[in-house]
């Protein structure tokens, strides 16, 4: 027995597109990508931008962490500052980081008796560059600047004491 055939309805029909309405919309896609292409490159670009900056930060506050840590195991303020120095510019060499670090060190804390509770504290400021990325809207650098501070033993002899 043969199988029944299937009516197809006038309505099945306009859904499939053949003739003058199926040409009109040809190229459509292509368009839709020359406009949607740019966009996906700059959001992928500021992106990369947002990465570095996040990824530039976290160098800069551990330099800042290690630097005071140091400072703080000196026992006189010049040793702090050469110590803090030292140790910020080898952080961000470790993390890849390339930049002129500024690091200041306050020593104040070494002025304080043996017996109290003293700090020292270092800020590292460093300036990120952005230039290779060339996206309009982002500055050719940033400068990101952390600080930590860290206690000094109140028992230790410091300076010439």
């Amino acid at each position: 027995m043969r199988p029944a055939r299937r009516r197809v309805h006038r309505a099945e029909l306009e859904d499939v597109r053949v003739g003058p309405r199926a040409t009109a919309e040809r190229g459509s896609m292509t368009v839709e990508l020359a406009v949607l292409a740019p966009a996906l490159v700059l959001v992928l670009v500021a992106m990369v931008a947002a990465g570095r900056i996040v990824i530039a930060h976290g160098s800069v506050e551990a330099a800042a962490r290690d630097a005071a840590r140091q400072a703080s195991i000196s026992r006189d303020p010049s040793s702090a500052r050469i110590a803090a120095l030292t140790s910020a510019r080898a952080a961000l060499a470790r993390e890849g980081l390339e930049c002129a670090p500024t690091v200041s060190v306050d020593t104040e804390g070494f002025s304080a008796p043996l017996g109290r509770q003293a700090t020292v504290s270092a800020t590292v400021t460093c300036e990120v560059q952005l230039s290779d990325l060339a996206l309009p809207g982002i500055p050719g650098s940033k400068v990101l600047t952390s600080r930590f501070t860290s206690s000094l033993d109140p028992f230790r002899a410091r300076g010439d004491r």
